[in-house]
């Protein structure tokens, strides 16, 4: 593999080099505020006193596990950022905190939003359904416009982080996948602002929009990412010999 022929990789992803060789006080910092993002998530859950009591609290562990899985997914993105890159400037940190601080003030949306889908009992009418959903949405195009911003501050500093041509590859398909993010988020907040009473459930099912981009854009940046990857091994061989 490519990475074998590359000096002082730090091995944890395949043809990019991790800058972010330790754990850092930043790190650890975002780390804890994730995780009491999650406990947030459950503070409120009781131990069930009846059957009735128990199938309500299945339910909400259904929400919880979709909450869970979307914070996880964050927090995956945020890590790989800061194993890529291993940023620890005033704008990074910075950049950082708006996230950190958008994740804890949007964790109880979150929660109000997918446990009202499975708590038949916590109905909400259209217009609550709207300001929800605009909530929902704007808060989602907050955090990827951050992501967004680390990576353009990545890109900008490419030299001097000695990007190679496939690491430069990848850090462009991630500025192109945030701001694919964003846009979602924003189409999603103009939908629930301007749809009728009747349609505005639509905004929140324009989020199944997120797996057809990954599927299209996964295929299309995988094969620019290979071609890339086979002109640098070529590259090497011939330097090599």
């Amino acid at each position: 593999m490519i990475r074998e022929h590359l000096v002082g990789i730090i091995p944890g992803e395949e043809d990019f080099r991790w800058r972010g060789a330790e754990l850092t006080r930043l790190e650890g910092f975002s780390d804890a505020v994730f995780a009491f993002a999650v406990t947030l998530l459950v503070v409120s859950l009781e131990v069930p006193k009846s059957y009735h009591e128990l199938m309500v609290t299945m339910r909400g562990f259904i929400a919880f596990g979709i909450c869970f899985a979307l914070l996880a997914v964050l927090w995956s993105e945020h890590a790989r950022f800061f194993r890529r890159y291993g940023l620890q400037d005033a704008w990074s940190i910075f950049l950082n905190c708006v996230l950190l601080f958008f994740v804890l003030f949007y964790v109880y949306p979150l929660k109000f939003l997918f446990f009202a889908m499975f708590r038949p009992a916590a109905q909400i009418d259209a217009a609550q359904a709207r300001s929800l959903l605009v909530i929902y949405s704007a808060g989602y195009a907050s955090i990827f416009l951050v992501l967004l911003l680390l990576y353009l501050h990545a890109w900008k500093l490419r030299d001097r982080l000695a990007l190679n041509e496939v690491e430069r590859l990848k850090t462009r398909h991630e500025l192109i996948n945030q701001s694919a993010m964003v846009t979602v988020g924003l189409i999603s907040t103009l939908l629930a602002l301007t749809l009728p009473s009747r349609l505005v459930a639509l905004a929140g099912w324009f989020y199944f929009s997120i797996g057809v981009y990954y599927t299209v854009a996964g295929a299309v940046f995988g094969k620019r990412e290979r071609l890339a990857l086979e002109s640098m091994k070529a590259a090497m061989t011939r330097a090599a010999g």
